[in-house]
């Protein structure tokens, strides 16, 4: 190919900045309203509340500190057992840890790339008495969110919704983020809408939203001196990196349009290959297409090993591999990543539960190089799937070239 690599490097996704957010920043630094109140953090929870349809938002320093106190909120102890979401980032995962429970991994299913609800049913048959289920919705697709909180309710589960990529993005008509009793969204630098940092957490539960405030400082007691009777956290949001939010939300919309452009220009520059792009149901589902992603067929696979850090291919004619097209991509200064891989089959949870359609067990690292074939949904997605530079600061041109990239990988 006649291509010569981006002067300027082409990122996965960066934060798109407008100009006003500096003005609410500015504002915090020349009131001296600088830490952990003030106008911009209020102005934020009112905007959350008001564009996802939620009755409670507090803001926090991350989605992931918003997930931790979902999971106290949800009455997770030492020892209990919560289902989650298996093909998703660790963040997702390790607030459960952090209240000494135990993950119990749910597969995917392929229409989505979320939580399988069958994989969930059977879940509750093996593990009758888990009473708290986290969902994520992955790269800005809503999970089946209606079915799983059905499930949820059946067992009288708390529903936990990780909504940290997916704000904006819509299930039945309804907003991402109000499906769960408590649920989170994440304002990190590479998010649809962003504070740099920064997160919250929402629920329709006012005392709930009031303990999750009150631990967030620390738990300071209603006393004239530092008065503490439980474990607090430092994870208030910064009036600081609230201006940066505030100045980002009314541009929310934009950004979504513009992520999608991206998805459908990439669907359609591959319509010729042998592959798909991560999917939805578009009857059901409106995502905020954060991240495009590519799955190539089963048949266009060209062989691949992926140890712990490392991953080797074959060149076959016609066929390729993720790690061949993210080799090429860097090559040409672009930024491609591998799909999540998923939970269960990371070192530090190897050993967890993880249930599929099929039964439940454990992953079987080498089942590739032995069979040939993948163990399940979420691991066949890691091993055939890949995300692509999806910035909002790509130009048109860029993305085309990325499309031939990858075409000549086949």
């Amino acid at each position: 190919m006649n291509i010569k690599p981006f002067e300027k490097k082409v990122w996965l996704a960066t934060p798109t900045m407008h100009g006003e957010e500096i003005r609410y920043v500015t504002e915090a630094y020349e009131t001296n309203w600088m830490s952990t109140v003030g106008e911009n953090i209020n102005e934020v929870e009112r905007l959350t509340c008001e564009y996802v349809g939620c009755k409670y938002a507090v803001g926090l320093s991350a989605g992931t500190a918003a997930l931790h106190l979902a999971m106290k909120l949800a009455g997770v102890k030492q020892g209990s057992k919560v289902f989650c979401t298996d093909m998703t980032f660790s963040a997702t995962v390790n607030p459960v840890v952090y209240e000494g429970g135990i993950p119990v991994f749910i597969d995917s299913e392929a229409e989505t790339w979320n939580m399988d609800p069958k994989a969930l049913k059977k879940a509750f048959e093996l593990y009758p008495d888990v009473k708290v289920v986290v969902v994520a919705n992955l790269y800005g697709v809503p999970a089946k969110l209606d079915e799983i909180k059905a499930i949820c309710d059946e067992h009288g589960a708390v529903l936990i919704e990780d909504a940290a990529e997916s704000l904006g993005a819509t299930y039945k008509g309804k907003q991402t983020g109000t499906y769960g009793k408590y649920t989170v969204i994440s304002f990190n630098g590479n998010k649809i809408i962003t504070g740099s940092s920064g997160g919250m957490l929402m629920t329709d539960d006012k005392e709930a939203a009031d303990r999750a405030r009150k631990w967030s400082t620390q738990s300071r007691e209603n006393a004239p001196w530092y008065q503490h009777e439980e474990v607090g956290y430092n994870y208030r949001m910064s009036n600081v990196i609230a201006g940066v939010v505030r100045g980002q939300y009314k541009y929310l919309d934009e950004h979504i349009a513009r992520k999608k452009a991206i998805y459908l220009r990439y669907k359609e520059g591959f319509k010729d290959l042998p592959v798909s792009m991560n999917p939805y149901i578009e009857d059901v589902m409106e995502p905020n297409f954060w991240l495009s992603c590519l799955l190539i067929n089963e048949e266009a696979m060209a062989k691949q090993v992926r140890g712990e850090n490392d991953a080797l291919y074959l060149k076959e004619e016609g066929k390729t591999s993720p790690t061949e097209i993210l080799e090429e991509l860097a090559k040409y200064n672009a930024e491609g990543r591998p799909i999540w891989k998923p939970m269960h089959m990371q070192p530090i949870y190897r050993m967890n539960p993880f249930v599929t359609v099929a039964g439940d067990g454990r992953c079987q690292t080498n089942a590739y190089i032995d069979t040939g074939k993948v163990t399940d949904v979420g691991a066949d997605i890691f091993n055939r799937g890949l995300c692509l530079p999806s910035d909002i600061n790509m130009t048109p041109e860029e993305q085309d070239i990325i499309i031939e990239i990858i075409k000549g990988c086949f």
